[in-house]
């Protein structure tokens, strides 16, 4: 078993709540996920989850000097 290391007390601290609704078919996909991949920590599989989706996006949009066919030919 995975010890983790003991986290300290973030220096960025969270201070927005935010809230969302789910229907009761996305409640028991994410229910029947969390318990298939024994994950305990709901708030942080969230935040995780929602925020490697927003990085990514904004990472394929990353305004470039050229566009891409210009890149391309």
């Amino acid at each position: 078993m995975k010890k983790r290391k003991k986290h300290i007390a973030s220096a960025l601290p969270r201070t927005h709540k935010v809230t969302i609704l789910l229907n009761d078919e996305e409640y028991k996909v994410m229910h029947r996920y969390l318990s298939k991949y024994k994950i305990t920590n709901r708030s942080r599989w969230m935040r995780e989850t929602v925020m490697s989706s927003v990085f990514r996006r904004l990472s394929e949009d990353y305004p470039t000097l050229f566009s891409e066919p210009e890149m391309r030919g």
